[in-house]
């Protein structure tokens, strides 16, 4: 592949971490893990608890958690992969702060998240509006992705 490809991804638990590694092999990507710059803690992360942190992000709009660094080398790159855990039926709100923090005009943006029940749903529409001069390429949920099945899913892109 000529083009510069970057997978970057946001993982509270780990799983998106490892799907994303898997992942940047398979399309000879550099990774980019997005840090929350206050990390998440077990408490936080509790759905099931209407005041957990994570809870009131995702009931707010306008919810934006700010990032550890702002050393993702989108502007360098191509295409990004961007990956994420599905909370809430849609992508956690950092994605939407990852999104509003760099130009993405002219890269392509293929997303691909890790979900305990749910697919993507209308991510991909509620994340447009945070990099409309993007190119959009829809995306995929990969639970249970082999290195191998992701770069036959990267070749049909034909990035």
């Amino acid at each position: 592949m000529n083009k510069k490809i970057l997978v970057a991804y946001f993982s509270a638990s780990g799983t998106t971490k490892r799907v994303a590694s898997l992942l940047a092999k398979a399309a000879d990507a550099e990774l980019y893990e997005i840090k929350p710059k206050i990390p998440y803690t077990s408490a936080d992360l509790d759905w099931t608890n209407k005041k957990s942190r994570s809870t009131l992000e995702m009931n707010d709009p306008a919810s934006r958690p700010e990032i550890a660094d702002m050393g993702a080398p989108v502007s360098v790159c191509d295409t990004i992969f961007l990956g994420f855990p599905i909370w809430w039926y849609t992508a956690p709100t950092i994605i939407k702060t990852f999104l509003e923090s760099y130009d993405f005009s002219g890269k392509q943006i293929v997303l691909f998240a890790t979900s305990g029940g749910s697919g993507l749903g209308k991510t991909e529409s509620a994340l447009k509006p945070c990099a409309p001069n993007a190119k959009w390429l829809g995306g995929k949920l990969l639970n249970s992705a082999s290195e191998g099945s992701l770069r036959s899913w990267v070749e049909s892109l034909k990035l």
